[in-house]
């Protein structure tokens, strides 16, 4: 299998959508490397970046679903650090 290393950052707009986001990731959470959550009180969002090491469909997978999360906004970075398990 082949894995790759990439950040997911995410921006949520709205309180009620960490719930669905919480549970998005805790799906994945076999991949999940590590992950900050970074409440900015300031603008009334939240800032969260989920560190992965997966196939490349799952990154796309779950990158994807949390995209389809309602006022939340979602980029992935990929490293070009890819493992042949």
């Amino acid at each position: 299998m082949e894995t790759r290393v990439a950040v997911i950052s995410a921006v949520v707009e709205d309180r009620e959508a960490v719930e669905t986001l919480n549970a998005v990731l805790h799906e994945y959470g076999d991949w999940i490397i590590g992950r900050m959550g970074l409440p900015y009180r300031k603008k009334n969002i939240h800032i969260v970046s989920v560190a992965v090491d997966a196939p490349q469909d799952v990154i796309a997978t779950m990158s994807g679903k949390l995209g389809r999360i309602e006022k939340v906004s979602v980029k992935t970075a990929y490293s070009s650090v890819i493992t042949h398990e």
